[in-house]
């Protein structure tokens, strides 16, 4: 698979093949994290400055991106694996970079909802792929799906969340 392919995600139907990366998508989605999202001081803080970010976008299409990055001591709760509150900075995120994603648009609007489920944990040292995907984008809210992976021998292996994200994007459309 070459480097502009990502992997169907599992539990797409059989027929699916590879999906190919758009590269005008991948270059807004790297040029609006290193202009608009480390603007938050949180976001720097866990992903990274723009000049060494700690992921790396993997994949960019219309409403969906994938992104993997290795857990780092800050990223961990005392037990030694992935704080809640990391995993919900990451959905809130990439719900945002999902709708970016979709049409282009330089402003993502305003968190309205975000839910996490924690399915199990990663702890440091691991890799995980995070995959921010569109659900549907209206004139006032867009609907978007996050969900975290732990990557075992190089592919997606357990779950690790599952999250949704409701933004008000009303007046936040590309013109």
């Amino acid at each position: 698979m070459s480097s502009s392919e990502a992997a169907a995600p599992p539990g797409s139907p059989p027929s699916s093949t590879t999906i190919t990366s758009d590269p005008t998508i991948l270059s807004h989605l790297q040029n609006y994290h290193a202009t608009r999202c480390t603007q938050s001081p949180i976001y720097t803080f866990l992903l990274g400055p723009p000049s060494s970010p700690l992921f790396k976008f993997t994949h960019a299409s219309k409403g969906l991106f994938l992104a993997r990055m290795v857990l780092k001591e800050e990223h961990l709760n005392v037990a030694g694996g992935i704080h809640g509150s990391v995993s919900a900075t990451i959905v809130d995120w990439a719900g945002g970079l999902a709708v970016a994603s979709y049409d282009l648009r330089n402003s993502t609007g305003v968190s309205v909802d975000i839910n996490v489920s924690y399915l199990s944990s990663a702890k440091l040292g691991d890799e995980v792929e995070i995959e921010g995907k569109v659900e549907k984008v209206g004139s006032t809210l867009a609907f978007t799906e996050v969900r975290i992976w732990k990557v075992e021998e190089g592919k997606r292996g357990r779950m690790v969340i599952s999250g949704r994200h409701t933004k008000y994007v009303k007046g936040s459309a590309p013109k």
